[in-house]
């Protein structure tokens, strides 16, 4: 009787193991293609979930407005993004991979608008929490 009790608690540890495990954060799975995904989704769609999981605490927004440069951090996009939420963009997407290797990714994405075209360059890292946006720099043509 005292093996069973000690087998009943060694497979009662085990499965709370999985379970807890199965619980940890979303971005630990996340690959480079979720990470784009989830961005592409908040931008052109106002699809606001994951969003946070996605982006690396440290990154930075630039975008380019009459000839200065605008900066933004995490803080700053998220809450634009929160604001926004639900707002589908009148726009098509288009992506390039510009450079990918085991470590980052750079990702074109062109938001085709009926006047202007604005280009992101999405810079994912490979952490070690799963695929997280550091870096995107915006221009408008």
């Amino acid at each position: 009787m005292k093996n069973f009790k000690l087998f009943a608690l060694a497979v009662a540890l085990v499965i709370t193991s999985f379970v807890a495990k199965a619980d940890g954060p979303n971005a630990a799975r996340l690959t480079r293609e979720d990470a784009i995904d989830v961005y592409i989704n908040a931008m052109s769609q106002g699809k606001t979930q994951g969003l946070n999981d996605v982006i690396d605490e440290s990154a930075k927004f630039r975008t380019v407005r009459n000839q200065k440069i605008v900066s933004m951090d995490k803080a700053d996009i998220m809450s634009f993004v929160d604001a926004n939420a639900g707002v589908v963009q009148d726009c098509s997407v288009n992506t390039e991979v510009v450079e990918s290797n085991t470590d980052m990714s750079i990702v074109k994405v062109d938001m085709q608008y009926n006047n202007f075209v604005r280009s992101n360059y999405v810079t994912l890292t490979n952490t070690g929490e799963g695929w997280k946006i550091t870096d995107v720099y915006s221009v408008f043509k």
